[in-house]
């Protein structure tokens, strides 16, 4: 039988078939079922016998529970009984609720010295003329308005493989050229958050490592002036870097033959780039979770966890998102904040959800999503305590906002929604050159510029669309293997994916359009 550490979501490898569930912490009120249970089972060293059928992934009661009272899983609060609840019985959303209740931030309490590694790992990356390390060599056309959009599209249809093969046959070293469009840029207050967090996300993009170069075309009359977005992110117009409207060049079909003509005059140079080794100190990973069920917190983000130890133990950077899927279980971060300035700024933003929910008459456990619960997740306190599990064990350095720079070094958090698409977007524009994202339920979610892993918790998602996943983690829940061996295995790929190995979305031509920058404020 598997041996259960303390430590929440650590299970230890056995060679004897596993037990029928799963046991998190010697606290717990629930045990999670490896696969279908019926009625009758009896779990072993539980003293239970299940009651009912409990799905994969789902919660089984190992002791009676009084309406009201807590329920505990990683050892922690999940939730409230909302009535009686026997022992063996499914414990799910028909007999848990959400709650209030308080949390010890205990700020720095739990921060600890990050060995490095003795011989720091490398990956083959490219290196700009300025420094700055990229992971892939795209040219990229964004806009500013939503009225651009058609002529961005057609600028990079001309040069798509999959259309036109001759046009970029020429240029081996250059991963495409694409266009990233998006919904806003006009009816906004000009000096209002939403256009901000368009600009910086925008701005992010254009300085971004992993574009060669950029071309960004606006309409002309929008909020959004292309000159005002070149100021605020201090933004010049180069050699790679090209600005201009539909208005000025003279309607729709000058405009893409413009378009056109910049981007074919930075093929020859972009495509000068050779990959070198480089230290895995570069590597800026974003860590998403999408498509989460009641595996993720066990296998796969546990995962992601122990290669995202590695990866700070050899100077790298990791930013853990999604604040509303933080939410309940902040207060393990907090103790990891290595200053109570940084805990507090973490926490801020809690607040700033909070009060963002009560505007808008919602309310924080919207999340999880219908296919979340059917895989087994109750609330959202559930599912951010598994979810945080994607940030290892290493320190908390800093706290951005969304699509703000990251330049610290280790474990950072970015305030974004935890809608996947928003999420990566912010992180991306921050500097992210890698993204790993984790799936229970199944995710056909792909990034540009920057390539991005996805991560199946479980056997039976890996055999069913094992064509958009790059790494299965239910050799965990097996038993064959230990959260410390994946996160090895995932350590390794995504070296080998920064270096240039293309992941399955990046197969599928997946990218352009999970472009999706947060809009907030009034549309007027």
């Amino acid at each position: 039988m598997p041996s259960i550490s303390e430590d929440p979501c650590v299970v230890t490898p056995s060679p004897v078939t596993p037990p029928p569930a799963i046991r998190l912490h010697s606290r717990d009120d629930v045990v999670i079922a490896r696969g279908q249970l019926v009625g009758g089972t009896i779990l072993p060293g539980e003293g239970v016998t299940v009651s009912g059928l409990i799905p994969p992934g789902h919660k089984v009661a190992v002791r009676a529970i009084a309406e009201g009272e807590a329920v505990r899983r990683y050892g922690q609060i999940i939730g409230f009984a909302s009535r009686p609840i026997a022992a063996g019985e499914h414990v799910h959303t028909h007999n848990v609720a959400m709650g209030e209740f308080a949390r010890d931030y205990a700020f720095c309490a739990d921060t600890k010295t990050t060995a490095m590694a003795a011989t720091p790992a490398t990956f083959n990356g490219i290196v700009r003329a300025d420094g700055r390390i990229a992971t892939r060599n795209y040219i990229g056309v964004l806009t500013s308005v939503n009225c651009s959009a058609t002529v961005a599209r057609a600028i990079a249809d001309h040069f798509r493989r999959d259309i036109h093969p001759e046009v970029l046959a020429p240029f081996p070293n250059v991963d495409g050229v694409v266009a990233l469009t998006h919904g806003a840029g006009c009816a906004v207050d000009p000096e209002g958050e939403g256009l901000a967090l368009l600009q910086r996300t925008l701005g992010g993009y254009a300085a971004h490592p992993n574009f060669a170069g950029v071309l960004v075309i606006g309409l002309g009359c929008e909020t959004n002036q292309i000159s005002r977005l070149m100021e605020t992110q201090g933004l010049k117009e180069a050699e790679f870097l090209k600005t201009f409207n539909i208005q000025d060049t003279g309607g729709t079909a000058k405009t893409v033959a413009r378009g056109i003509e910049l981007v074919g005059g930075m093929l020859a140079e972009a495509n000068q780039v050779k990959r070198q080794p480089v230290p895995a100190a570069h590597l800026v990973v974003g860590l998403q979770c999408g498509g989460s069920d009641g595996y993720s917190g066990i296998s796969a983000n546990p995962a992601l966890g122990a290669a995202v130890d590695r990866l700070v133990a050899h100077g790298g950077t990791a930013i853990l998102s999604e604040t509303p899927e933080i939410y309940g279980a902040e207060h393990l971060l907090t103790r990891r904040a290595v200053t109570r300035a940084v805990g507090e700024k973490l926490v801020a933003r809690i607040r700033w959800w909070e009060d963002y929910c009560a505007r808008h008459h919602a309310a924080m456990n919207n999340n999880p999503s219908a296919g979340n619960k059917a895989g087994g997740l109750t609330t959202v306190l559930e599912k951010s305590l598994g979810g945080i599990a994607k940030a290892g064990h290493t320190n908390l350095v800093e706290v951005y906002e969304y699509a703000q720079h990251v330049d610290a070094k280790g474990l950072v958090f970015m305030d974004t929604p935890g809608y996947d698409p928003i999420s990566a977007t912010g992180q991306v524009a921050g500097g992210a050159n890698l993204i790993c994202f984790t799936t229970g339920r199944g995710s056909a979610y792909g990034c540009a510029p920057t390539p991005s892993l996805k991560i199946a918790t479980n056997d039976a998602l890996w055999n069913r669309q094992q064509e958009d996943m790059d790494l299965n983690c239910g050799s965990i829940l097996s038993g064959q293997k230990s959260i410390d061996e994946m996160g090895a295995e995932l350590f390794q790929l995504m070296l080998d994916t920064a270096s240039g190995t293309l992941s399955r979305s990046e197969i599928h031509g997946y990218g352009q359009n999970e472009f999706v920058p947060w809009q907030i404020g009034a549309i007027t």
